[in-house]
């Protein structure tokens, strides 16, 4: 109905589809990036924002991919707007309520796959049989030169390359080796080429690869390719280094699953790390708290616990499981979210690194019975940032 209302806005635009556990929304925004550096005019839905042409706006839905309505409407201001490419992030728990229908693909892009949403799905074969459904959408696309962007290094890789297209492209991190890693930024090899980002993490050099391979697909050049790589500074939310002149590092990231933390913690091993986490939010993936919790222990210095999306649990609950996996340590427990930021702030010495996780760009601290505190994490370090350097 919602696409036959909107009169099959997919069959009018080229559409890219972006899924997998972590890297989604870095991935949609990196890929716009380059398309627009092209030359072409991008619309894009992602967990952070929506953008059509050069008019963005904030995702308040507390969801990275809206209702079927929500999301034909997109793709059709997309197409009155005269785009030429919808570059939307779809997930597993949007294809379990077939959002993801009668959107005919151009390209579909894998990153990678992890245990998550397990409650929600029932058991983790049940999650990747969600993220395969999106790609088998390609399979029904009428589009010409369909085309499947998968991460060879990832497992269940197969699983993805089974789905019918006309092009199949793999990439691996042997494509850029050698590449060289900081919490600054990175370099590594395209092509040939020597490739510096502004970005940090092995994940957002998986990022870059997933976007880069969907922009050679659509005939991007090298030369565009790298010039919008070294252009591209950053994505609200995603290892964000917020700076109001302190002499230690503040970063806010979105990690909320173990791997993805451990992986945004090992881009800081070289300082002293300062860690405010919460946990998974409330009433769901609780098998993965203490998990949360060793992984803090092994690469903090100091970690504080705060409260993060607790809906109808208690949320000391939460934050008492997550304790449960540091046994060499004593976490500090702060459940007033700004309060603990304030405090990793004010005991930050010197070439420290501040690690605020769990929230990114979320709008909403999710309570009990459905209250939305408004949040930004990033918004909230700035302020406390200016109180510390008024006090001092």
């Amino acid at each position: 109905m919602a696409a036959f209302w909107y009169r099959f806005p997919s069959h009018k635009i080229k559409v890219i589809a972006v899924t997998g556990t972590k890297g989604k929304s870095s991935t949609v925004e990196i890929l716009s990036a380059i398309l627009e550096e092209a030359g072409y005019k991008t619309a894009l839905s992602d967990t952070i924002r929506f953008k059509i042409g050069n008019h963005s706006s904030e995702n308040l839905y507390k969801m990275s991919m809206p209702g079927r309505f929500a999301t034909q409407r997109f793709i059709r201001n997309a197409v009155d707007q005269k785009s030429d490419y919808a570059i939307m992030e779809m997930t597993s728990q949007g294809a379990l309520l077939y959002r993801h229908n009668f959107i005919d693909l151009d390209v579909f892009v894998f990153t990678n796959i992890a245990p998550e949403h397990i409650e929600a799905h029932g058991s983790y074969e049940n999650y990747v049989n969600a993220k395969t459904s999106i790609c088998r959408n390609i399979s029904n696309s009428r589009k010409e030169n369909r085309t499947i962007i998968v991460n060879a290094d990832d497992p269940e890789n197969k699983r993805f390359l089974e789905c019918e297209a006309d092009k199949k492209i793999l990439f691996s991190i042997d494509d850029v080796k050698p590449y060289e890693i900081k919490s600054s930024g990175m370099e590594f090899t395209f092509n040939g080429k020597r490739v510096y980002s502004n970005l940090s993490g092995l994940f957002n050099l998986y990022n870059i690869l997933a976007a880069s391979s969907a922009a050679l697909s659509q005939g991007i050049t090298d030369e565009i390719l790298v010039r919008a790589i070294e252009k591209f500074t950053g994505i609200p939310g995603r290892v964000e280094k917020i700076d109001a002149g302190q002499n230690f590092n503040v970063i806010v990231d979105y990690a909320h699953t173990p791997d993805s933390l451990e992986k945004f913690y090992q881009v800081f091993q070289t300082s002293r790390n300062i860690c405010v986490l919460g946990g998974t939010g409330g009433g769901r993936d609780a098998w993965k708290r203490a998990e949360m919790g060793r992984i803090a222990e092994k690469y903090c210095d100091e970690i504080i616990l705060t409260n993060e999306d607790p809906y109808d649990e208690n949320p000391m609950k939460i934050v008492e499981d997550i304790a449960k996996g540091i046994t060499a340590k004593t976490p500090t427990i702060i459940m007033d979210r700004r309060k603990a930021i304030h405090e990793a702030c004010e005991c930050a010495k010197p070439g420290d690194s501040v690690l605020i996780t769990g929230k990114g760009t979320d709008p909403y601290i999710m309570g009990m019975n459905g209250t939305k505190t408004p949040w930004n994490d990033a918004k909230v370090a700035r302020e406390e940032l200016d109180v510390l350097s008024r006090d001092q």
